[in-house]
């Protein structure tokens, strides 16, 4: 079976310890119906204080950014947010 991920990301455990697992996980993705902007901005900061008090804030937002994850909030940041620091991150690297 392939996975289609390196192997090192396969071997990862850090999410193991997330504070985002269990009931809560749900505020970390946007609904499958719409939502109305309050209710994401909501939902979203209640993601966002359970990351402030996460202790692998930093190993997610490091394996978001590394596999360009393309939904939900991962190490604090929504995916907006990751898109623009990863393209602070490349600009200078685009000039060189």
């Amino acid at each position: 079976m392939k996975l289609g991920l390196p192997l090192d990301v396969v071997r990862e455990t850090w999410h193991l310890r997330a504070a985002c697992r269990g009931p809560e996980a749900v505020l970390f993705f946007p609904p499958s119906l719409p939502e109305r902007r309050e209710e994401r901005h909501a939902r979203e900061k209640k993601a966002k204080e359970i990351c402030e008090q996460c202790r692998v804030q930093r190993d997610c937002l490091d394996f978001a950014l590394r596999v360009h994850e393309p939904h939900g909030i991962w190490g604090g940041l929504t995916e907006a947010e990751r898109r623009e620091l990863l393209a602070d991150i490349n600009e200078p690297l685009e000039r060189a």
